[in-house]
């Protein structure tokens, strides 16, 4: 057997509010020996994504819970460590749901083999992955992006903010987006060339920056906060503009419900068109969005950044930090 043991992170607890390290333990099991067509997997990375908190809560949902005091689940890149399948030889590097752990058996039908590129494996978990195909799906299936829209982005140097961004300038798009820190702010101006950056932490207006950044409106808001951003989103959206709903991070860990936003009317006054989205559900794009996407990386036309933590028991911290803003670009966890 090549490994006995291995290390996974499971939920003790289904948190209240924002999420604490008391909800997660790191647990050290047997390693079970492989059975006739069975793989050993070994993570060399691990994503952890805002939608994750989601599944902490017992509630139906698009997906199901997690389940107490068993491994967490999330998009991981690894390889093929040992094999009795001969269509998964020693050396595959794969790509899986089974994160928050170090090794896994799987029978071969979770598993996803990685094609020979030149970008580094992580990138199917951020650029390549369901970050940046979140990206390109809700900008062109879901707000059917036009060259010449004026687009907003909230939460705009994360994973999927910051391709969003990239994407829409790529199509000929002025492009604004919120940041949390003028660092972010100068990493969204310098480096991918987005038209004009609000700080939402330091801003006393958040609506009247966002005209100032949007001067000719909006015709497409990417959300991923939901709340006040919202709010000054709809007031200043132009007649027949599109909001694609990805994620609303700002109500995540709230205990009570929060106030829709009061200006909801103005979805009939400018005839906007507003749908949420879970990126599950345009999988059969996923081959399109690889070519573009490998065309445009090949061609130095996107770029990405990520921030990674090392080893498996850092992975709550870095699940934890995404509600701070600690990441920009991709959350990574690199295990050992």
């Amino acid at each position: 057997m090549f490994v006995e043991k291995s290390c996974e992170i499971h939920l003790t607890r289904r948190p209240e509010g924002l999420p604490n390290k008391e909800c997660f333990k790191l647990v050290t099991r047997t390693v079970a020996e492989l059975k006739e067509g069975e793989v050993l997997v070994k993570n060399h990375w691990m994503s952890v994504d805002p939608y994750m908190r989601g599944r902490m809560i017992d509630q139906k949902s698009y997906v199901e819970p997690f389940a107490l005091d068993t491994p967490l689940e999330g998009g991981a890149i690894g390889e093929v460590v040992e094999s009795l399948n001969p269509s998964l030889p020693e050396g595959t590097r794969v790509s899986s749901m089974n994160g928050w752990r170090e090794y896994f058996i799987s029978n071969g039908k979770d598993l996803q083999s990685l094609p020979d590129t030149s970008v580094e494996d992580q990138a199917f978990l951020g650029i390549l992955g369901m970050p940046g195909m979140t990206a390109w799906a809700g900008l062109m299936q879901i707000a059917k992006l036009k060259e010449g829209d004026h687009v907003f982005v909230s939460a705009a140097s994360g994973a999927v903010g910051s391709t969003v961004c990239q994407i829409a300038k790529l199509k000929g798009c002025y492009v604004a987006g919120s940041v949390g820190s003028d660092e972010k702010a100068r990493y969204l101006m310098g480096e991918l060339n987005v038209d004009s950056v609000v700080n939402y932490k330091t801003t006393s207006d958040l609506q009247s920056d966002i005209a100032k950044a949007c001067p000719e409106g909006i015709d497409v808001y990417f959300e991923n906060v939901g709340g006040k951003h919202l709010e000054a989103a709809l007031n200043l959206m132009n007649e027949h503009g599109r909001i694609a709903v990805c994620g609303m991070i700002d109500q995540y860990n709230t205990t009570n419900p929060t106030p829709g936003p009061s200006n909801l009317s103005q979805l009939i006054i400018k005839k906007l068109k507003m749908q949420g989205f879970i990126v599950s559900d345009h999988w059969e794009h996923y081959p399109a969005f690889v070519q573009q996407m490998s065309q445009w990386i090949q061609e130095g036309k996107v770029s990405w950044k990520e921030t990674v933590f090392e080893g498996l028991e850092q992975a709550p911290e870095a699940f934890l930090g995404l509600f701070s803003g600690v990441n920009t670009g991709k959350m990574l966890v690199k295990l050992s």
